[in-house]
């Protein structure tokens, strides 16, 4: 699978649903998104949301489907939340990180995920990727 790298922003990962992110692609990024946290195979909590897009809850199941095949992984559901919630949740739970599917401001055909690390600190897209590039090699 090819995935398309302008969907690695300095913020998030966000692109147009379901041409540049879809489900498989939120799948193929979930193992980077944890080596990001510093996910290792001790236990990590992780808060995971979508926001109302009607395509957030693809992704979501997406993402939890992809959380469940880590060891060490417990999600903490949030359902449908705002990105403030996301870190106050991430806080609150002191988890190892979290991820919203959310497009935030962007037109209706665009999702995407943001994420954060402990303490709710952004993860870039583009430190995604770069993980992506080091499992690769």
């Amino acid at each position: 699978m090819e995935i398309d790298q302008a969907i690695f922003r300095a913020y998030d990962i966000r692109g147009k649903y379901p041409a540049q992110i879809n489900a498989e692609v939120v799948k193929a990024v979930i193992p980077a998104i944890l080596r990001c946290m510093g996910h290792k195979s001790n236990k990590k909590t992780l808060v995971l949301g979508h926001d109302a897009r009607l395509s957030s809850p693809e992704l979501y199941k997406a993402c939890i489907e992809a959380l469940e095949k880590e060891k060490g992984v417990r999600v903490v559901p949030a359902g449908l939340i705002t990105t403030p919630m996301l870190y106050f949740l991430v806080n609150k739970h002191q988890a190892a990180g979290g991820i919203t599917v959310t497009a935030s401001h962007n037109p209706k055909e665009c999702n995407g995920l943001k994420m954060v690390r402990e303490q709710a600190i952004p993860i870039s897209g583009k430190e995604v990727l770069e993980q992506m590039k080091k499992q690769k090699k």
